[in-house]
Order: C-alpha cells, then sequence, then structure tokens
C-alpha cells in the first residue's frame, strides 16, 4: 500500500494489486476512506467519510491530480 503524499490528516494511497482499474488514488483519514478516478476527478467511493471532507479531498485530488497519476502508472507498470 504505497503512501505517495500526506497533507493535513489525509494520507493519498493505492494498493499494489490495482493495476486493472483506471488510475485512482485512495484517501485515508482517521473518519474513513474514499476512493477517487484521476482521470478525470470523480469520486469512485466512500466510506466513513463526511461531505465537507469529500470536498476538501476532491479539491487536493485536482490540485495535485498530475502528480498522484503518474505515481499510479510509475508504480503499476513494475
Amino acid at each position: 500500500m504505497p503512501t505517495v503524499l500526506r497533507i493535513g490528516p489525509f494520507r493519498f494511497h493505492f494498493y499494489s494489486d490495482e493495476a486493472n482499474e483506471p488510475a485512482h488514488i485512495h484517501v485515508r483519514s482517521a473518519d474513513g476512506e474514499c476512493k477517487f478516478w484521476l482521470e478525470p476527478v470523480c469520486l469512485a467511493g466512500n466510506r466513513g467519510l463526511a461531505a465537507q471532507h469529500l470536498r476538501e479531498i476532491e479539491r487536493l485530488v485536482i490540485e495535485h491530480e498530475q502528480f498522484l497519476a503518474e505515481k499510479f502508472h510509475e508504480y503499476h507498470r513494475r
């Protein structure tokens, strides 16, 4: 479960066995975890995070979209 970014309470990571899915990022905090598709950015799932946190995470994913997509593709090309 490589962590590629940490911002405030949020840890941005992906799972190593998900290369068959489109580029995406999981984001975990103490309250739960969500998943965002990266190309284009879109919420794919949520477990426990409030709407306020989802909006903040979406903003961060958009802000770091290129970096996150590069890391996803770089890792899954191994």
